[in-house]
């Protein structure tokens, strides 16, 4: 699941993980994340510690993104058919909203249990959450390793590596909460951390629901300013006016654009050549790559259309 970095916004990058990229090295990445939420998760119950816990659902929200990414990126490359004419490309949309409620659900249900905490503080086993914590440093570190050399040829799973390196972040937080405790029996840092790592967690998918919600809501691409992309039509060499238009994201790689053109009086002869000007200027200027436009000559034009939707 994507996270934080703003910078690409509108793609939230799922951790789309290509094709070609080792099929085996994700399943691997997936194996030990599964395991380690499993040790973590047991030696938290074991400890007392609520920040292992938080950091074993830190761990798991990583490896259910792999596995959502790996299996979407399967579905979406079956063909459009009769039942999903548009194609599947969507389902990547679909199970990054599933991916970022569920930690949204995890993080809120972390944050109060942290609270309750800070009243009713329980004594913490030290020595297992260090230990425990540092081996789950160790697997971070790893993950990133394999992660990292297959992210200078793929944006999403550079995503999957700054992710990574993150949660190694959140492994130091707890080893360190871990040692306060074995040496100065301060308690009350297991609670902080936990908030701490929930807030990261709730803040990261806050950060990146609104983009795929936006897909979902078919919004127009963040990064395309919707009226640019009606003046270069109303700029193209024939076209007296458009209307009824539609500018969304299928996903998270192309716009669509469907509109009504009016063909100025006089030039409906050459209405096909001013069809294909439009569909050039929009790749040019815009890369939209496709979308439907259909011709109305300006004498028989809907009277009164609303300029965006029907």
């Amino acid at each position: 699941m994507p996270h934080h970095h703003h910078h690409h916004h509108g793609h939230g990058h799922h951790h789309h993980v290509d094709p070609e990229a080792g099929d085996a090295r994700v399943a691997a990445a997936v194996g030990v994340n599964l395991a380690l939420t499993v040790a973590q998760v047991i030696g938290g119950i074991l400890s007392g510690s609520l920040a292992l816990i938080a950091d074993a659902l830190h761990n798991l929200s990583d490896a259910m993104a792999l596995v959502i990414a790996f299996a979407a990126r399967k579905i979406a490359r079956r063909p459009a058919d009769a039942d999903m004419t548009f194609g599947y490309a969507r389902a990547e949309v679909v199970a990054a909203l599933i991916n970022y409620t569920t930690l949204i659900v995890l993080g809120l249900v972390l944050a109060y249990e942290a609270v309750m905490r800070f009243f009713a503080p329980e004594p913490v086993a030290g020595w297992t959450v260090v230990i425990v914590a540092g081996v789950a440093l160790a697997v971070d570190l790893v993950t990133a390793a394999l992660t990292y050399t297959m992210s200078k040829d793929s944006v999403n799973i550079r995503a999957a590596f700054l992710h990574n390196v993150a949660d190694a972040a959140g492994s130091v937080a707890v080893i360190v909460a871990g040692t306060l405790v074995i040496f100065f029996d301060w308690w009350l840092v297991d609670p902080l951390v936990t908030l701490a790592i929930a807030g990261y967690m709730l803040w990261m998918s806050f950060a990146e629901i609104g983009g795929v919600i936006r897909i979902l809501m078919l919004g127009s691409p963040g990064d395309v300013d919707s009226d640019a992309v009606l003046a270069t039509v109303r700029a193209t060499d024939g076209v007296a006016d458009v209307h009824h238009a539609h500018l969304w994201l299928m996903d998270e790689r192309g716009a669509s654009l469907d509109l009504h053109v009016v063909v100025a009086e006089g030039a409906w002869d050459r209405a096909d050549r001013i069809k294909a000007a439009v569909r050039r200027r929009l790749r040019e200027v815009h890369g939209i790559g496709h979308g439907m436009i259909e011709l109305e000559c300006a004498r028989h034009a809907c009277t009164g259309a609303r300029l965006w939707g029907h």
